[in-house]
């Protein structure tokens, strides 16, 4: 949904999104270390030790690498709260009405 808000188009949220759950090779350095990072977070998250916080500082920066750890782990809660309750996702994209969400063509 927040894909689709930032412009893109449906076919190209749905090539990213294909990438993103398969081979990362095309993406930057730095972003294959924030998906490794939220992957082991979301599967193992009690396995997360200093040095897998170390190596995201030092492919993200500082900020950049905090600013992924709380919103990752954010989301994994709304996930895990999500599943436990059963709640269905929207049918509409919620996020339409933001500040700033750009419609894409298609």
């Amino acid at each position: 949904m927040l894909l689709a808000v930032a412009g893109m188009s449906q076919e190209d949220v749905n090539n990213v999104t294909r990438k993103l759950a398969g081979d990362w090779s095309d993406f930057p350095a730095d972003q294959r270390a924030a998906f490794a990072f939220a992957r082991k977070q979301a599967e193992t998250p009690t396995r997360i030790t200093d040095q897998d916080v170390a190596d995201l500082e030092l492919a993200m920066g500082k900020d950049r690498a905090w600013q992924i750890v709380w919103w990752a782990a954010r989301c994994h809660y709304m996930t895990k709260v999500a599943d436990a309750f059963q709640l269905p996702l929207e049918r509409v994209n919620p996020f339409w009405a933001m500040p700033g969400a750009k419609k894409s063509d298609q």
